[in-house]
């Protein structure tokens, strides 16, 4: 009897986590195979002497909701800390009479993020959390599109509770990671990156 009653109550506690968003509209998580692989970009980066990278944005819907927001700003927070630096080092270098310039822009196409305290509260019935980054390399002349890599990462539900919401959060610092890997890679030559599977971690179980 006790345990049905935790189980009710448990039930209750995740279906007010989830529940305002499911209210408005439910979206599937993208479907994307765990081997697939960004193709290079068009030209090393090093074709590059000044390097500009814009803030990470999201949409309506994502934007209704308040973990979403708090979830990228913790992004944002972790690709100033891994990106910026790695940018600041090459705009240091000399530029040359007529410096080609890459502009870097981030979207947020798909999140789905528990917090901290919903997950403590809603545990495994919270769900699992998920964002897929979208990223378009742009030469700031012709506006050419010279890459279009996106970055998938997600939050087992079971795994993100054992961990008490810490998976959550470390799928925000390996997507930032994944960007840095992936302009760092393609730095003196094209190269092809993997769109789900974070360097470092590809011995990981991603069931």
């Amino acid at each position: 009897m006790l345990k049905r009653i935790v189980m009710i109550a448990l039930a209750a506690a995740a279906f007010s986590v989830a529940g305002p968003a499911a209210a408005k509209q439910k979206i599937e998580p993208p479907k994307i195979a765990e081997d697939a692989k960004n193709p290079p970009p068009k030209t090393a980066l090093n074709a590059y002497r000044r390097f500009e990278i814009s803030p990470v944005t999201m949409g309506a819907p994502f934007d209704e909701y308040e973990a979403n927001k708090l979830a990228m700003q913790k992004l944002q927070a972790n690709i100033d800390e891994r990106v910026n630096p790695l940018l600041a080092e090459w705009n240091a270098k000399p530029a040359g009479d007529a410096p080609r310039t890459l502009k870097i822009d981030s979207e947020i196409a798909y999140i789905r993020f528990i917090t901290g305290g919903k997950r403590f509260f809603g545990g495994a019935f919270a769900g699992g959390s998920g964002v897929l980054l979208k990223v378009k390399l742009t030469d700031a002349a012709t506006g050419e599109v010279v890459g279009e890599p996106q970055f998938y990462q997600y939050a087992n539900a079971f795994s993100a509770t054992y961990t008490f919401g810490a998976m959550d959060k470390h799928m925000l610092i390996r997507l930032s990671g994944m960007l840095a890997n992936y302009l760092k890679s393609n730095y003196d030559a094209p190269v092809e990156t993997m769109v789900m599977v974070a360097p470092g971690h590809e011995e990981e179980d991603t069931k």
